[in-house]
């Protein structure tokens, strides 16, 4: 007996071949682990920049090579990884993805030339291209239905894992030397095994998911143009979401110094409380959005937010900490509703949206951050925010998204 289309639209592809009242729970931490492992050994590499070019003798355009390679593999491979992947599974690509990632990692520990670094960076940056799109399907396949939920969990590992690589950084790579980054291969291996581990959990669930694919887009019935419109609009968010909070993670502890005259150890702190805030906000936005629709998320993660970047610029010491508190929060919970939201909307394609939308947020945040770089040498770094406050109007186009089931305000239980 076949499926009702609400119940086909409200459970994609990937949630078809099991029970979607069961969420794998353990699954879904695994994951969040092994996605802070890997944010925190990629995070590594632009914290040891200052160690590179003292050894190297680089200058900063080099340095500025060293960060394309990485963002290029990075982002733009993972589209392409993965559309590869939707239509020829690969349970075990996340296992061997982290084996090019620890190769990076020990190459560089061991790198003798300018050419080794950028080889290194390719590699671990291809580690990277692998997981996200790939890791992103199987959260989606063990979520149960609870789509959101499985991305927050699953974000959240890495927002915790961007953060402390900086300090593993600072307090471990630092004093010792460019060889002690070999160190940090454990923790490449830990999330080797366990991604194997996954990869089989994964690989008992493939049968019956192209079947399944079929079975939703034969029943989903939001045309091509409209799907397109809908895509670019989230796009579009992203784009806002990314520029701005680069703004704050490349540019935050330089305007606290400038403008209150904080030493370089107050304004890192200050910096720790807004990520601790983007990873309690990446965590909330997923299940909100399974209550109450992904739809209104999006519309109050993104425009919502706008009122508290406007004052931001305007603000004392006291008042900064808590609206970037607020903005951090509010505007982390937006990533999730929008991958999940774009997930519904071209079902059985999770492995090339999630590629498109990690790798577009990946890329679109590296160059925010040269851009406004470019911006505060010109104008000053408190034009940067004065200019960036605006960034979040952009949450007017989610007027244009489409009301899907399983997105929107119509969601409906299976």
């Amino acid at each position: 007996m076949s499926l009702p289309a609400e119940v086909l639209a409200d459970n994609p592809p990937d949630t078809q071949v099991q029970d979607p009242a069961r969420t794998a729970y353990p699954i879904l931490i695994g994951l969040s682990f092994c996605h802070l492992l890997n944010d925190m050994i990629q995070s590594l590499l632009p914290a040891l920049y200052p160690l590179l070019k003292t050894s190297f003798a680089l200058d900063f355009g080099q340095i500025g090579l060293i960060t394309l390679t990485f963002q290029v593999t990075a982002s733009l491979l993972q589209p392409m990884i993965g559309t590869l992947t939707d239509r020829y599974p690969k349970p075990f690509s996340l296992a061997v993805g982290m084996a090019s990632t620890l190769c990076g990692l020990l190459l560089l520990s061991r790198a003798q030339s300018y050419h080794a670094l950028l080889l290194a960076a390719a590699m671990i940056g291809s580690g990277s291209a692998v997981f996200h799109p790939e890791s992103s399907r199987i959260a989606r396949l063990a979520s149960g239905g609870q789509h959101g939920l499985a991305q927050s969990l699953f974000q959240v590992g890495g927002n915790v894992g961007s953060a402390c690589g900086p300090l593993l950084a600072a307090f471990i790579i630092m004093p010792r030397g460019q060889s002690s980054i070999a160190w940090f291969a454990v923790a490449a291996l830990i999330a080797i095994i366990l991604l194997t581990r996954i990869g089989a959990w994964y690989r008992q669930r493939i049968p019956g998911l192209h079947h399944a694919a079929r079975a939703v887009r034969a029943q989903f019935s939001l045309s091509r143009r409209h799907t397109i419109l809908a895509l670019v609009v989230l796009g579009m968010l992203v784009f806002s979401k990314s520029f701005y909070t680069a703004s704050i993670s490349s540019y935050y502890t330089f305007y606290l110094m400038q403008k209150f005259g904080l030493d370089a150890q107050a304004a890192q702190l200050h910096l720790f409380v807004f990520l601790a805030a983007v990873a309690a906000g990446t965590l909330i936005g997923g299940p909100v959005g399974d209550r109450i629709g992904r739809r209104y998320v999006i519309w109050i993660s993104i425009l919502g937010v706008l009122p508290f970047t406007l004052l931001l610029p305007h603000a004392n010491l006291l008042w900064t900490t808590v609206l970037t508190v607020v903005i951090g929060v509010v505007l982390a919970s937006a990533f999730s509703a929008i991958l999940v939201f774009a997930q519904d909307l071209v079902p059985g394609r999770t492995g090339m949206i999630s590629g498109m939308f990690f790798g577009f947020a990946f890329g679109m945040g590296g160059l925010g951050a040269a851009v406004l770089g470019e911006t505060a040498d010109h104008l000053g770094i408190e034009a940067v925010y004065r200019i960036c406050a605006w960034l979040p109007a952009i949450g007017l186009l989610a007027w244009f998204l489409p009301r899907i089931p399983g997105s929107g305000s119509q969601r409906q239980r299976a």
